[in-house]
């Protein structure tokens, strides 16, 4: 089912209750679109009320970005930080959106991130976290460029992140993936943080493993 009334264009799986279901929301990588990580949806729990969103950025020939990526270009030149900012303040908006239009508790909210996705999971709830709770960072890593400079003013202490990457991961480096523990740590942030022998993508075993992580935290 698609949805283009909203901030954002997105395709949803109902939850089984009528009310006051808890939230997930799924953002895709660089270059994918709505219904990658939506194929997750049907072996997650039937409580859990599923919005997939499509990034704002058309590519050519197909899919979307969050924001524009220089591949030329050193670390810390290559992404485009306004339009990075623009997404994860759009973001920000689409919750308030879908927690008003839909059936479902604003205080549960989860955000599962793939890649670019993740990279905007990160920034949203470290901009917003009171309007998130658990956070699923899936081969991503945090860029400080895109975040507030008070953090150590914020109230994190609502926050849950399951971060993950693969050790193999040619995309993202692992490295950066590694710096997420610390930086949650200095802020005193709860996470779990584990690694994978595969790629940029999600293995069987790391998919069992935070859909495990999730079930304990949205009831």
């Amino acid at each position: 089912m698609t949805n283009t009334s909203l901030s954002l264009q997105h395709i949803i799986r109902k939850s089984t209750l009528k009310e006051n279901a808890p939230l997930l929301i799924m953002m895709h990588g660089y270059g994918s679109d709505e219904n990658d990580l939506f194929s997750f949806s049907s072996e997650l729990p039937e409580e859990l009320f599923i919005i997939s969103v499509k990034a704002p950025y058309p590519m050519q020939p197909y899919g979307n970005a969050w924001y524009a990526i220089n591949f030329d270009a050193e670390k810390g030149k290559w992404s485009d930080n306004e339009q990075a900012k623009q997404s994860r303040d759009l973001i920000a908006k689409f919750i308030d959106e879908a927690t008003s239009t839909y059936p479902v508790i604003k205080d549960n909210v989860t955000l599962l991130g793939f890649s670019q996705g993740s990279i905007l999971s990160y920034a949203v709830a470290l901009t917003y976290p009171e309007k998130v709770k658990n956070i699923i960072a899936l081969s991503g890593y945090i860029n400080p460029d895109i975040l507030p400079e008070n953090l150590e003013s914020k109230d994190y202490s609502n926050l849950d992140f399951y971060c993950s990457h693969g050790s193999v991961d040619q995309v993202i480096p692992v490295d950066w993936a590694r710096q997420n523990a610390p930086f949650l740590n200095n802020l005193s942030i709860k996470h779990q943080y584990s690694e994978f022998p595969v790629g940029h993508g999600v293995a069987p075993q790391n998919f069992y493993e935070f859909k495990e992580w999730l079930m304990k935290r949205i009831y």
